[in-house]
């Protein structure tokens, strides 16, 4: 025993030691890459410099925090996904380990989160920082300092995250665990160079993206590394699943730190300016991040797939590749606290381009509406893997000779269809910039794209097509989504009241409870509404038509009481915004000075119409599905009828008669029992019941 305990410190010493290497050559390369540009920075910005406290602790002090998310988001996903639970679903060793990481990871991340707040202070000010330590005038700096509320705001999230993670042992909470993490990322992601001026809304999408994936990288890595060391039976699987994992964060993290640059560097200036410079070395760091990865994946995992004892290459090269990792990691930071260069040209941006990140020159017309596209990085993306991922299940139950039906598979291409138009069609283009077109686009995401994605059956397809994972086997994919179907959020979030509350009551909530207005000029809100627009409309639309399994039965009864109950609330809505004398977000839109005149007031009770109608075209497809649905229930349960008849010769009929001819003997003794009937009326006979 005394030996295992000894073992035991030693391996935890050992990774301790590993986190530590990580996170200070993280800091140290941001301190390095600061120094390159600290002096320019000061220049642009015309503010007193804070001293060498403020300016160089801010990025070290950033990326400790980082690291510290990262390894959170990984923790969390490692327990969640790349590691098998109990057969109760309680966690494993491995997995109880992870969470408990995360949950350390969490606390360090808010505690940086909560001292980058005086930091950011004393950055804007140009004060000393022992000015800004004083709690007094932390309240100016959230009112007054964007840096400052992002920088709260990750503290809250990541607090969330450390008290759900410290209080998880069961494997369902370890997701709700790993959505907090990353919610810890959106403030920092919304805030900084992406955030302001021309292509702001393609720079926030990409570097979204960016940074999710590249902490589920990097984060994911660590823990793996950690769990390796231990030398853990799921070890060989843990590694493949991360593998997996990490060869679409390469591509995300490619793709989008590709976007993200060219939206604040021109190609010109790479070579000319510091920011340029910055960003080739970056681009340098991640070619050789994926080389590693490549390499690991042909020597490693493969040592790892023929003998599950075999984890000395892997541990080699994952501690190479978290090294390289830290330092790219502190290079990003670095980047983030350097100024992009100047635009060339030197053109002023428009107001709508600084509120929406790009120009409206000229009214919404019906070819601008279909034509004029901006692609979003967020929804548009996931409308094409969702349709792309759909048609890849449809394919294997085609390999595999099963039989998938048409119409689902229209349904959901259609639904995805929609969901790119509403998002990166002009309309998702004058969306942000007018009430009514925001209206046509809510109503969108809300009702007609919900209704053909759930028609299109995904989760069956999913459960036909991914493969089972056996009695004995680690729960896969198909297992998470079953888990997940009948999971208690789930169950409470499909039960018909509470469903219907949050597709209908939004509306009220949103619009006529001042919610709309206080938020519209934030990025961020729109993103947000457009994902609960979703959310909401497929679980209520989920319960009504919904062809996959569900938590809950619900009757028929109650499904059309659902749609018919929805409708007076819409209706009433929308007469609501065509009588009101006041603007929803007055301001907001005023301050856009579109270079057409609009009527505020006439374009928000055209948004009103446009709510007011819009129901009607969702409850005929609605009706058309049930009546559909319910036909070809009825002509299975005849078919069954039909078949059990058969094998047994009709003999509840039979029963069923002889049952009615006593009755009728009973009653009437003096006469013989009719067998076509009771006095009531006529009853079934086959021809073996009838008289020879």
């Amino acid at each position: 025993m005394t030996q295992l305990s000894e073992a035991r410190r030693a391996g935890s010493a050992a990774s301790g030691a590993i986190v530590w290497v990580v996170a200070w050559t993280s800091a140290i390369v941001a301190v390095l890459v600061t120094m390159a540009s600290a002096a320019d920075a000061l220049q642009l910005t015309g503010i007193p410099d804070p001293g060498a406290v403020t300016t160089y602790g801010l990025p070290a002090l950033q990326t400790l925090g980082e690291v510290a998310a990262a390894i959170t988001i990984g923790a969390a996903a490692f327990a969640a996904f790349f590691t098998p639970p109990q057969s109760d679903g309680t966690l494993d060793v491995g997995g109880y380990r992870a969470i408990r990481l995360a949950a350390s990871a969490a606390v360090a991340w808010a505690v940086c989160a909560v001292l980058l707040i005086p930091l950011s202070l004393s950055q804007v000010s140009g004060q000393p920082l022992s000015d800004s330590l004083s709690p007094a005038k932390w309240g100016d700096a959230l009112s007054q300092v964007a840096d400052a509320r992002s920088w709260l705001w990750t503290a809250t999230f990541a607090l969330v995250a450390a008290v759900m993670a410290r209080m998880t042992l069961h494997w369902g909470w370890t997701v709700p665990v790993l959505g907090a993490g990353v919610l810890s990322l959106f403030p920092l992601a919304l805030a900084g160079h992406s955030s302001a001026g021309g292509n702001h809304d393609l720079a926030t999408n990409s570097l979204i993206l960016h940074v999710v994936a590249a902490s589920v990288w990097m984060g994911g890595l660590i823990v793996v590394l950690l769990y390796g060391r231990t030398r853990q039976v799921d070890t060989a699987l843990a590694v493949r699943r991360f593998s997996r994992v990490a060869f679409w964060c390469i591509a995300v993290v490619g793709l989008s730190g590709v976007v993200n640059a060219l939206v604040r560097v021109h190609l010109d200036q790479l070579f000319t300016t510091t920011y340029g410079r910055l960003v080739l070395l970056k681009v340098l760091a991640l070619a050789v991040l994926g080389g590693l990865g490549a390499v690991h994946r042909r020597t490693s995992v493969t040592a790892l797939t023929r003998d599950a004892s075999d984890v000395a290459p892997f541990i080699r090269f994952a501690t190479v590749e978290v090294v390289v990792f830290a330092a790219t990691f502190g290079l990003a930071v670095g980047l983030s606290r350097t100024p992009p260069p100047p635009t060339t040209g030197g053109a002023e941006l428009s107001v709508p381009e600084v509120e929406l990140g790009y120009r409206i020159d000229h009214p919404p017309t019906l070819s601008r509406l279909v034509g004029d596209w901006r692609f979003d990085l967020i929804y548009g993306t996931a409308a094409v893997l969702l349709a792309a991922v759909y048609l890849r299940g449809v394919l294997r139950l085609r390999r595999r000779g099963d039989h998938w039906p048409l119409g689902r598979t229209v349904a959901f291409l259609l639904g995805c269809l929609l969901l790119l138009t509403a998002t990166s069609s002009g309309l998702g283009r004058y969306a942000p910039a007018m009430f009514s077109m925001h209206m046509i686009a809510h109503m969108l995401l809300s009702m007609m794209v919900p209704i053909l994605l759930v028609l299109g059956a995904p989760i069956t397809l999913a459960l036909r097509a991914l493969p089972a994972a056996g009695r004995d086997g680690p729960p896969g994919p198909r297992e998470w989504i079953v888990a997940a179907v009948h999971s208690p959020v789930a169950r409470f979030l499909t039960h018909p009241l509470v469903a219907s509350a949050l597709f209908v009551g939004s509306f009220y909530v949103l619009y006529l409870g001042g919610v709309f207005g206080g938020v519209v000029t934030y990025h961020a809100a729109h993103l947000a509404m457009n994902l609960h627009f979703l959310v909401t409309g497929y679980l209520f639309y989920w319960v009504v038509i919904g062809i996959d399994p569900a938590p809950r039965k619900v009757a028929p009864v109650v499904k059309v009481a659902m749609v018919f109950g929805s409708l007076p609330f819409h209706a009433f809505f929308g007469v609501t915004l065509m009588s009101m004398s006041t603007v929803i977000a007055d301001g907001y839109y005023r301050t856009l000075h579109l270079p057409w005149s609009i009527d505020l007031l006439s374009d928000q009770r055209t948004g009103g119409g446009i709510a007011w109608a819009a129901g009607e075209v969702p409850l005929v497809v609605v009706l058309l599905a049930l009546l559909v649905q319910w036909t070809r229930q009825d002509r299975r349960q005849a078919r069954q009828f039909d078949r059990r008849a058969s094998r047994d010769d009709d003999s509840d009929l039979a029963r069923y008669n002889a049952m009615l001819a006593r009755l009728s003997g009973r009653q009437e003794p003096s006469r013989p029992a009719d067998v076509t009937g009771v006095e009531g009326g006529p009853h079934r006979t086959d021809q073996h019941d009838a008289p020879a």
